[in-house]
């Protein structure tokens, strides 16, 4: 499974996480993580589970290449989006999922694609 290791740093650093951290996260020992990143070992479907869930990301993201850099920066963006949103409380996340939902409902109003613009 080369690259994986690769993927998960750059997945860690647009995130801004230590690989200490995400390790903490998915519940793993460093060292046993360490071992994923510089492609030691490969995880087992589980610890996969656990480290996408870290990310924010799909299981097929992390093991997959990139499709492309607009690809890779909306996967970067919706990965730290997903970071923030469960680092907050209930109260506070409702506010900015109702700007969001007025900002895309704005960009349709307007003929303006709101999933993806390249």
């Amino acid at each position: 499974m080369e690259g994986l290791g690769k993927r998960l740093r750059e997945r860690a650093q647009a995130l801004g996480l230590t690989d200490t951290e995400v390790a903490r996260r998915a519940g793993l020992g460093e060292r046993r993580y360490g071992h994923y990143i510089q492609d030691r070992h490969e995880p087992d479907l589980g610890t996969l589970v656990k480290i996408a869930s870290v990310f924010g990301a799909t299981i097929d993201s992390l093991l997959l290449p990139e499709q492309g850099e607009a690809s890779s920066e909306r996967q970067a963006l919706m990965a730290r989006l997903t970071a923030a949103a469960e680092a907050m409380e209930v109260d506070d996340l409702r506010p900015v999922v109702r700007m969001l939902e007025v900002l895309v409902e704005d960009r349709r109003s307007r003929g303006r694609p709101a999933e993806q613009e390249g």
